[in-house]
């Protein structure tokens, strides 16, 4: 069929069966090899179809091409700014589509093509910018919970600031992996301010302590990240919160007085512009005349000199070993100190100071409630596990997994016997029991595999040694001793490594199993023989 002719079909059938010849003619075109006469002419009717007035034939064009690479580009980009239904089909899969083709129809489209824009695998960061900078709720959640988008944490943060209040998109960018420190910090921030603009609506707060509570948990939240932020994220954090303007002197004075030793170094040198390293000598000596410098550099106001002052001379005391206490009881005792310094000063000018201390030391006074009711309530937890080990140590002991004898010399016999002995009677007797019936078995083995060896003569005069001799006879009779019972009389351990070469022991054995007699007379035929 010639182009034209597909056209003029087109023109009279009805939608349905114009819906199916465009589609027919895209996966031709798209999956097919077509000559590249033929391409041009399925080219020019996948484009003249563009202009067909039934949602089905443009819908079957987005069907069969949207996921082919060799689409044609002008009929993907119409596509994509057709009606949202036919829209998403290729801007949720064409890989045609470049990064300006997507911003563009994120600007001038609606949620339902920013979703599926959303939820394409291969986002990039522009992109994902542009989205943070127009797209609803809904498509940023989608956004979010993509994990093969690339979202920077500029892009990120933008998120929080436009729509942090809603609390799925805060749980959607809480579970995506490696959103940095900095956006955890604003999510922490605006569940703060939820919490108290909740609080206030419900008519529980008044708007000034709803601001305290606001900011009081915000500092927290801070101060919690700072402990498993490491020396990078540590840098960036400090680095956000001051640029959030959030770095006051409140901030680093809980920091302090709640032993956010690392944060408050980092604060005050990011405020000063000192190493870090620099400021944490300079704390360690609070009452020289550095730290009073760099107090005043890191623009922090003189009210708070002599508490900090107090509060890191008790915290020194306890570094070096002038006070063994740690935890929530220096960090007491670093309050306390505080408060003490604060009693000279003027009580116009000291007054917001304690008061903010009294609320330090009554918030110190209850984690350290805290601590002591669960190290009560999981004292018995701990003993039920100390039984329990103590329980499994005890069954394992009737059944060890192995036992190791070290190796004794053979000169002295009794010293040998003796340390046997010792060994044996710590055994358990089931362990005593099979060992006596393996060694048994192997002696066994041993002597048949000696005998079967010996020639037939020595068998015959080995033999007629164990029938009774009458007194008078010459051949003393022979008393042989069982394997069981030369066990059961020294019980030994013995070790046999495995050689290959049995004709080396063989007059060891032989010495060793049969009596002198039968020996002499062996030796006796031997001789006849070689006669």
């Amino acid at each position: 069929m010639t182009l034209r002719q597909f056209l003029l079909s087109t023109q009279t059938a009805s939608a349905e069966r114009r819906a199916e010849a465009a589609a027919a003619l895209g996966r031709a075109y798209c999956h097919g090899n077509l000559a590249p006469e033929a391409a041009w002419e399925a080219k020019t009717a996948l484009l003249a179809l563009l202009d067909d007035g039934s949602a089905l034939v443009r819908r079957a064009l987005a069907e069969a091409c949207a996921a082919s690479p060799s689409a044609p580009r002008p009929l993907i980009v119409a596509l994509a700014s057709d009606q949202p239904e036919i829209a998403c089909l290729v801007l949720a899969r064409s890989p045609v589509l470049m990064d300006a083709d997507l911003v563009d129809c994120a600007a001038i489209g609606c949620e339902t093509t920013r979703s599926a824009i959303a939820g394409r695998a291969d986002i990039t960061m522009p992109v994902a910018a542009a989205l943070a900078e127009v797209a609803g709720a809904p498509s940023l959640i989608v956004l979010a919970r993509n994990g093969y988008a690339k979202v920077g944490i500029a892009a990120l943060l933008r998120i929080v600031e436009r729509h942090g209040d809603d609390a799925r998109l805060r749980e959607a960018l809480l579970a995506r992996p490696g959103i940095g420190i900095e956006v955890r910090h604003a999510l922490a921030a605006r569940v703060a301010e939820a919490l108290s603009s909740f609080g206030l609506a419900s008519g529980w707060l008044s708007r000034e302590r709803g601001d305290r509570v606001h900011r009081e948990a915000r500092d927290c939240a801070a101060l919690s990240l700072s402990d498993e932020a490491g020396e990078a994220g540590l840098a960036r954090l400090v680095s956000h919160v001051r640029a959030q303007g959030q770095l006051n002197a409140g901030l680093i004075l809980r920091a302090i007085l709640t032993l956010r030793m690392p944060f408050a170094e980092a604060a005050l040198a990011d405020l000063s512009g000192l190493s870090r390293a620099r400021v944490a000598g300079l704390m360690f000596e609070p009452r020289g005349a550095g730290f009073s410098a760099l107090h005043r550099r890191a623009g922090l106001p003189s009210l708070l000199l002599p508490a900090i002052q107090a509060a890191l001379s008790a915290w020194r005391e306890a570094a070096t070993g002038g006070a063994e206490i740690e935890g929530a009881r220096l960090a007491r005792r670093m309050i306390e100190r505080a408060l003490t310094a604060c009693e000279d000063m003027p009580f116009a000018e000291s007054r917001s100071l304690m008061a903010l201390l009294a609320r330090f030391e009554a918030e110190a006074a209850r984690e350290e409630a805290r601590q002591h009711a669960r190290s009560l309530a999981d004292e018995p937890e701990r003993e039920q596990m100390l039984r329990i080990e103590a329980d499994d140590r005890r069954s394992a002991g009737f059944l060890p997994e192995a036992v190791a004898i070290p190796a004794m010399p053979s000169a002295d016999e009794t010293a040998v016997s003796d340390r046997i002995s010792r060994v044996l009677d710590e055994l358990p007797e089931a362990i005593i029991t099979s060992y006596r019936a393996e060694q048994e078995r192997r002696q066994a083995e041993t002597t048949d595999a000696v005998l079967d060896g010996l020639s037939d003569a020595l068998m015959a005069s080995f033999l007629a040694s164990r029938e009774p001799v009458p007194d008078q006879g010459k051949a003393p009779a022979v008393e042989l001793v069982t394997a069981a019972e030369e066990t059961t009389q020294v019980p030994m351990l013995v070790a046999v490594p495995s050689r290959e070469p049995v004709a080396q022991d063989g007059p060891d054995l032989v010495e060793s199993l049969i009596s002198e007699s039968i020996m002499a007379s062996y030796r006796t035929d031997r001789l006849r023989m070689a006669a």
